[in-house]
């Protein structure tokens, strides 16, 4: 078995949109796991998705499905619906999982699995546990976590990265690997339903916040600083800015030396009865700390600040663009790399953040839209060309993308 390849054994039907499942099959795609997606023709909901190419494909949809097969079908007509259940439930040890998030009257439900395969694993993914919808922007709204992000709690500040999505999609591989080992052991399938607001719940609850708000109150909104430590941003002498951290003594005592301000720091500790070692006395004191350390950054380059900060050996980095960020994956990083993307071209793609034997895998392209569907309902269901022609011409599949590729 190939040491980077740990799930080939496994065979995954997802019929999921967006970040949430369509991440989780990622994750499982880039360990060895044989990820079949299964859209509608033309695509789904997601298919066309900002960010775009030039070309008008979408580089959402192309990044989310790296290294997956392809399969449209129109699971709302009765054929079609017959044949993604035939896919879920495909027998042998590694198959009969499934990853969803539809909704209605076309939801494929786990007693619909288990009709056909008794040791089915289904995870659904939904926004909240009684099924009324969510999405991961509705859920930070409601979890509090805009109150306290930004400069002040005035006005709410909403976040960029869809954390929550990306949370889901992780605990949701987790749970289905979790299950997979559960039915070697004991023949049994499980139904899994993951909610994306008990996600959020979950996290900030582990995080301690929701006892911090019941015993302290609401926590302020404190920019850039880093909440019961110090941490904060200073501006470079052209322009840039750093993020610099000190969580530990070590990490305290490495920026004081470097800046050469240990015996300022000393004094004001004689002077207001405090240890600096302490990482509460630098999170309460941290406006007086940067102000002390803010001429020294100012009066550096970047590039000077960095041979600095590196040298000895201080917890920073630097602000970059998200094109800055690309450009220096490219030259610095084993995990980005570029693939020729079907409809779209060159494009910088990243692998698995695992490394295996100090191995990285390298990211595969994504499937064209419904790239896989002969192929695939030819090797799992044994379906002979005729019979795939005649679903195309009834217009259960397709076989070929017809918009903007992706």
């Amino acid at each position: 078995m190939n040491p980077t390849s740990p799930l080939d054994h496994l065979q995954v039907v997802e019929c999921a949109t967006f970040v949430a499942g369509p991440s989780c099959g990622l994750g499982l795609a880039q360990l060895g796991a044989d990820v079949v997606r299964v859209d509608l023709p033309g695509g789904g909901s997601d298919h066309l998705r900002w960010p775009l190419a030039p070309s008008g494909a979408s580089l959402y949809w192309a990044n989310l499905n790296k290294g997956k097969r392809s399969v449209t079908l129109d699971y709302r007509t009765p054929r079609g619906r017959e044949l993604l259940l035939a896919l879920a439930t495909r027998p042998g040890p590694g198959a009969g999982i499934f990853v969803d998030n539809l909704v209605g009257r076309h939801r494929v439900r786990h007693t619909d699995l288990t009709a056909l395969r008794p040791d089915a694993i289904s995870l659904h993914v939904l926004g909240f546990p009684d099924g009324r919808p969510a999405v991961d922007y509705t859920v930070n709204a409601a979890v509090g976590v805009p109150g306290m992000t930004g400069p002040s709690a005035v006005e709410p500040v909403n976040h960029v990265l869809p954390a929550w999505d990306l949370l889901t999609g992780s605990t949701a591989a987790v749970g289905l690997l979790a299950a997979v080992t559960q039915r070697d052991r004991t023949g049994e399938g499980a139904q899994i339903d993951l909610a994306l607001s008990d996600i959020a719940l979950s996290a900030v609850g582990a995080l301690g916040w929701l006892s911090e708000a019941e015993s302290a109150g609401p926590r302020p909104a404190i920019g850039n600083h880093v909440f019961g430590s110090f941490g904060t941003d200073f501006a470079s002498a052209d322009g840039h800015r750093v993020m610099v951290v000190a969580l530990t003594e070590g990490q305290w005592r490495a920026l004081c030396e470097v800046t050469s301000t240990g015996p300022v720091f000393e004094a004001l500790e004689q002077a207001l009865g405090v240890d600096l070692r302490e990482e509460s006395a630098r999170y309460e004191l941290r406006e007086t700390i940067a102000s002390i350390l803010r001429p020294w950054f100012s009066a550096r380059t970047l590039a000077v600040l960095e041979a600095d900060l590196d040298r000895a050996r201080v917890l920073w980095g630097p602000y970059r663009s998200m094109a800055e960020a690309a450009a220096s994956a490219r030259t610095t990083s084993e995990l980005a790399e570029e693939v020729q993307q079907p409809g779209v071209g060159a494009m910088l793609a990243t692998g698995s953040a695992l490394r295996w034997s100090e191995s990285v895998v390298a990211p595969e392209p994504a499937p064209s839209l419904g790239a896989d569907t002969e192929h695939v309902l030819g090797e799992r269901l044994g379906l002979t060309s005729a019979e795939i022609g005649r679903l195309v011409a009834d217009g259960v599949v397709s076989v070929d993308a017809t918009r903007g590729a992706a």
